[in-house]
């Protein structure tokens, strides 16, 4: 019997992180490769196959009846791949567990607690992996990993759900309009360039709304690719920020920044992620104490 073709592996993964992720843009950022290099993989697929994969639907993609077969098939067969290259990647971590984190997380608010959390557990070694995402495929090889994230949450994860996540707006002292905004009510941000990460762009929407003020009457000013430098540059007086409550805890305790008008619940979770059938009681020590940090 003649052995069925299998397409380029590359052309493979492009066309799953676009399924799974809904869209090029955002599978080309896990990928870390170009959005036309994704593009051509995935029509040299549909090329190969002869068929077509995705439907155009208004300014996004829809699977296709092919597509939804193809892709079913491809994300069970890359989680066996993950799962079976972190069984063999195992015993080289020397019984650390390695913990994933976004890079901002893990410099403001994760690195600070360290002594704290080697108090609290002083037998847990963990290596730290700062990957950016939520859910990925780089994730899944790790041990576990921290997020902020929404619900409904992924097939094929376990997800323990930590705190509510809380935003607010944040803003220097030195900031010229500071003493001005204390005094104001939400809408006097409608007049003010607001600094905004490319990462979180959903951020300030959701707190125009949790404010009851249309979301595009804000208007975004400088913005940074990761939250850490967003808050560096809020810390520096160049505009309002959009923050986490306990990324910026210290510093508003400290005085270098301020929250005129407190933090609001988005609807997101810190949560603490692992791939769906993994047990390990280190993850669930770790996970009581990061939910009592947190809260």
């Amino acid at each position: 019997m003649k052995t069925p073709f299998l397409p380029p592996l590359n052309a493979l993964r492009a066309f799953e992180a676009t399924a799974r992720l809904g869209g090029v843009g955002r599978a080309a950022r896990e990928l870390h490769v170009t959005h036309g290099a994704v593009s051509r993989q995935v029509k040299q697929l549909e090329a190969s196959l002869e068929v077509v994969l995705f439907e155009r639907e208004g300014r996004g993609l829809r699977l296709s009846t092919a597509g939804q077969t193809l892709h079913a098939a491809c994300s069970e067969a890359f989680r066996r791949l993950r799962e079976a290259v972190a069984e063999l990647q195992r015993p080289l971590r020397h019984d650390a567990l390695v913990l994933g984190c976004s890079s901002s997380v893990l410099a403001r608010w994760m690195i600070p607690r360290l002594p704290l959390l080697q108090q609290a557990l002083p037998a847990l070694t963990v290596h730290w992996s700062a990957l950016d995402g939520s859910f990925s495929a780089e994730q899944a090889q790790l041990d576990a990993v921290l997020l902020l994230a929404e619900p409904p949450w992924p097939a094929g994860w376990q997800v323990i759900e930590l705190a509510p996540e809380r935003v607010g707006a944040v803003v220097a002292p030195r900031h010229p309009g500071a003493a001005l905004l204390q005094d104001q009510p939400p809408r006097a941000l409608q007049q003010q360039p607001l600094l905004h990460t490319t990462s979180r762009p959903q951020a300030w929407p959701a707190w125009a709304a949790a404010h009851h003020l249309e979301p595009d009457s804000l208007h975004p000013g400088q913005g940074f690719e990761h939250l850490y430098y967003l808050l560096e540059a809020a810390v520096a007086g160049l505009g309002v920020a959009i923050a986490p409550e306990p990324l910026v805890a210290e510093d508003l305790a400290d005085g270098r920044l301020l929250a005129p008008w407190g933090f609001a619940a988005t609807g997101g979770q810190w949560v603490l992620a692992r791939p769906a059938g993994r047990t390990d009681p280190r993850v669930d020590a770790l996970a009581d104490w990061l939910t009592a940090q947190l809260r």
